[in-house]
């Protein structure tokens, strides 16, 4: 700690750590050209870095440079309950590692302060048209997720500096805006700026509020609970300027979703962006959180916006006290973090984006990124011919394009009370003029935040969405992320018997084939009251600017046009139903520690009573779980532990692919149909079909989580291929030498009893999408030792060296097309890891007429910094851990 630039801050009880001062001590007149973020990021280490480390960090700061590593100390991590269970069952594991060389399992915790919120659990099994929608999906959430709740609560008492939202209670990306931020923090005595990292890819989120906030996996996130700094180089940083104003009637996620085009076109891949201009002071909080929660789809690590008046309301009408609010101000304003002191804030690179240009937008199909305009819908072939059966006579007779879901879901979009109410009151003119939700749509409504239902109930809306069929299912995480729930058999029948093009809409922030119902061919993303209008309209063939929604009783059409609210009368409602005491009502209670965790769990049975309380530092594992069971990451032999030390030698491919690999094809997080591998080994072990849930909540077995690596239908595997030589869709894979095509898994154990090396061949932006440690997991408890891409997302590329993969990436315009990779072949890699260093794969061609010819191929290693090339030496986080822990014991 930095002493001498510690002062005290005025008007409070506080200090402060005076980076203004730091910096100019270096280098006089800099740090008013300093962005946002290298602000943030040269407080903590004025802050946190030894003294005589602190000049050269704060130089590469100054100097906007690249060379050096410096840490990343985050104040907090969150966690959804996914990665956030798959992560402390490492830590449960790594204690059992411990105890077993002796040490104290006791003493492995999180060291930084750990927010659990468990909301990705629950599935729609029960639609918005049905009473009670609500509590009979949490009945089912509690009844599959006994194992994984009983785990999440003793993690709650046997960890320190774990703390843990149930059920029921909002995402985790829209808690972490309404409350867990205070954007500045007070610790110790001293105030200074909030940060963290998260266990998702939306975390940016609150990045809305000028709070570095991150998407990791679970193994980086283990890092950083550990204490260990997240090490890091000064990010590129990319100055977004915001033009125009936006025209009436355009929505947020109109806005998101062209910006998300615009974003990714300027190859924005693992920037920090910083949006500011006219354009980014007129956007409420609402709408800045919906830019910066898509970060991830327009490929960013961060979407900031400064601190200014905006932020100032929203923290006031969320309920945040007014001490804190005027904190969050008199610190801004000290030390520059307010808007108006980054007027001469200089970046590399700025883009312009003018709002004024934004139309009424879908995405899709396929990716978020792939911009709809409405006014385009014939043009772009996805509205055509459609005819809309008599409602009493469906059955059998489904329109092609049938929106068999259409959901208001995800933190993207209801953290945004403009886009609610907006919904709401399409629901409310749709209601009044006599339309109705098409009988094949599986409507739903899975606000991120219970405070969505007060305002909604204030304003009367509520009820209005519950009769058109989007009551209120869940405060989870649901469609957008795979957890559709069951479709009505008859619908599921016609749609596999007719083999119909059926689609969804929601409001989300995903629609990846495959991602969103395994039934869904395709998906896409529309704003709230969009999703509405299709609800209504039934398909996505339908126009749906200008065909007709329905007739009036005056015998005229209706369409969009005639239900679509003006603005004014969103703001209104907005700004009389939106109060501070609907945040306080539903937050005080939310985080008060002594509220028990679940219903489900009988904690005088498994952890001791409340006189006599009792935690064993070492979990007790159940057998027979198919949720939580002992990692393997330590382990030598048995199934599931790690196939072989790597010797990067001999490896054969498990699979070539394309571009655009995203984690869901990797590790899909949907629900586990019977006939896939998943399903036949929880049937074996006795679940009932009914209740085998989805891939992502049973991540915390390593046995069932393996078996979903590749597990995607949608997968083009480039080795499996018909007569013809096309590329088969499917989970499949090809046993080699023997050539042999077969299901993904099969190939997987037959590599594994072999204790075959394996690697994976691919295309540009290979893991794209969530952070999933599993989609690292899986292919590395496979045996894949290496990955050879044209091009790494950031967070998969970090969790691949978590897991003791190397990323390597091809050169000079290579790809596997450039050396005609079939999968036949074997692979070695030659050189020393270094950051960035240069490297060579020798491929070895196995058949025909060049059978035994080698060629070196070029590679850049993709380990970024120093720390990196420890991490994987060590085969991952977790071993480099224990080592560590195990040598600090033996010099106590």
């Amino acid at each position: 700690m930095n002493t001498n630039y510690r002062k005290p801050l005025t008007g409070t009880q506080l200090d402060y750590f005076d980076t203004r001062q730091a910096i100019e001590d270096i280098e006089r007149g800099s740090y008013q050209k300093l962005p946002y973020t290298s602000r943030v990021l040269a407080e903590q280490l004025v802050r946190r870095c030894e003294p005589e480390n602190l000049t050269a960090a704060l130089q590469q700061i100054i100097g906007n440079k690249r060379d050096l590593d410096f840490p990343w100390y985050p104040a907090r991590v969150v966690c959804h309950d996914i990665l956030g269970q798959t992560a402390l069952v490492d830590l449960a594991g790594l204690r059992d590692a411990i105890s077993e060389q002796g040490g104290d399992p006791a003493k492995v915790n999180p060291v930084v302060p750990t927010q659990l919120i468990v909301d990705h659990s629950l599935a729609v099994e029960h639609g918005g048209f049905e009473v009670d929608a609500f509590e009979k999906n949490r009945a089912i959430e509690d009844r599959r997720n006994e194992d994984r709740f009983h785990f999440i609560e003793w993690t709650k008492t046997a960890f320190e500096n774990v703390d843990v939202i149930p059920a029921g209670n909002g995402i985790m990306h829209q808690i972490n805006l309404e409350k867990m931020s205070p954007v500045i923090q007070a610790r110790d005595g001293v105030a200074f700026p909030d940060t963290c990292v998260g266990t998702d890819s939306h975390t940016p989120h609150v990045d809305a509020l000028g709070v570095i906030a991150i998407g990791v996996g679970g193994l980086e996130a283990e890092t950083v609970m550990l204490g260990r700094p997240s090490m890091m180089r000064l990010p590129d940083i990319v100055g977004v300027k915001l033009v125009g104003k936006r025209q009436p009637g355009i929505t947020a996620t109109d806005i998101v979703l062209a910006i998300t085009e615009f974003l990714r076109s300027e190859k924005v891949v693992s920037s920090y962006l910083e949006f500011f201009g006219e354009g980014a002071a007129s956007l409420t909080i609402g709408d800045r959180a919906t830019i910066s929660n898509m970060t991830p789809e327009y490929g960013a690590s961060a979407g900031m916006f400064y601190i200014d008046q905006q932020t100032l309301d929203y923290l006031t009408i969320t309920g945040r006290e007014p001490e804190q609010v005027a904190l969050v101000e008199n610190y801004a304003k000290t030390t520059g973090l307010w808007a108006d002191d980054l007027a001469s804030a200089q970046y590399e690179r700025v883009l312009t984006f003018d709002l004024s240009s934004v139309t009424r937008n879908m995405a899709g199909p396929s990716n978020p990124h792939r911009r709809l305009p409405t006014s385009d819908l014939q043009a772009r072939g996805v509205a055509g011919q459609w005819h809309s059966p008599e409602l009493d006579n469906w059955q059998g007779n489904m329109p092609d394009g049938a929106c068999i879901i259409a959901a208001i879901t995800s933190c993207t979009n209801t953290s945004n009370p403009r886009n609610v109410v907006a919904a709401g009151l399409v629901a409310k003119r749709a209601n009044e003029l006599g339309l109705v939700r098409k009988p094949w749509v599986k409507t739903s409504f899975a606000p991120g935040s219970k405070v969505a239902k007060l305002y909604l109930e204030e304003a009367g809306l509520l009820t209005e969405l519950e009769q058109l069929g989007f009551g209120i299912v869940a405060y989870a995480c649901t469609t957008c992320n795979g957890m559709s729930g069951a479709l009505d058999p008859q619908i599921q029948q016609e749609v596999i018997d007719r083999d119909l093009y059926a689609t969804a809409v929601l409001s989300g922030n995903r629609n990846f084939d495959g991602r969103i119902h395994p039934y869904a061919k395709q998906a896409f993303l529309a704003s709230p009251p969009l999703v509405v209008a299709y609800a209504i309209a039934g398909t996505v063939r339908f126009d749906i600017e200008q065909d007709v929604l329905g007739i009036d009783k005056n015998g005229e059409p209706i369409t969009l046009k005639d239900i679509w609210p003006s603005d004014e009368e969103i703001d209104a409602i907005v700004n009389a139903a939106v109060k501070p005491e609907q945040f306080k009502k539903i937050y005080e209670p939310m985080f008060n520690k002594d509220k028990g965790f679940s219903k489900a769990i009988d904690l005088k049975v498994d952890f001791g009573d409340e006189q006599n309380p009792y935690i064993d530092p070492l979990y007790q594992w159940r057998e027979m779980s198919t949720y939580i069971r002992r990692p393997p990451y330590w382990a030598t032999e048995g199934e599931g532990a790690l196939a072989g030390e790597r010797t990067m030698k001999g490896m054969r491919p498990l699979a070539v692919l394309g571009d655009n690999i995203t984690t869901d094809h990797l590790s899909p997080s949907n629900a586990i149909l019977a006939s896939s591998a998943a399903g036949e080994y929880l049937a074996k072990m006795g679940l009932p079909e009914e209740d085998f849930n989805s891939y992502a909540t049973h991540r915390g077995d390593h046995l069932t989580a393996q078996r979903a690596t590749f597990a995607n239908p949608k997968l083009f595997n480039e080795m499996c291929r018909d007569e013809q030589g096309q590329v088969i869709q499917g989970s499949l894979a090809r046993v080699e030498p023997e050539g042999i095509q077969a299901r993904m898994w099969e190939a997987i154990e037959t590599y594994m009893a072999r204790k075959q090396p394996l690697c994976i061949i691919a295309g540009a932006d290979y893991g794209q999408g969530s952070s999933r440690d599993w989609a690292a997991k899986g292919v590395r408890l496979a045996g894949v030792e290496v990955i050879v891409a044209e091009g790494f997302e950031r967070i998969h590329r970090t969790n691949l060296i978590g897991m003791g993969v190397l990323p390597l990436e091809f050169v000079n315009g290579d790809t596997r097309n450039t050396y005609q990779i079939d999968g036949s072949e074997t692979f070695d890699v030659k050189g020393q890891t270094s950051p960035g260093g240069a490297m060579t794969v020798v491929m070895t061609r196995q058949q025909g007429a060049n059978a035994g010819e080698q060629i070196n191929i070029p590679v850049k290693c993709r380990l970024d910094t120093a720390e990196e090339v420890i991490v994987h030496a060590a085969g991952g986080v977790l071993q480099k851990f224990a080592q560590d822990f195990l040598e600090a014991a033996s010099n106590d």
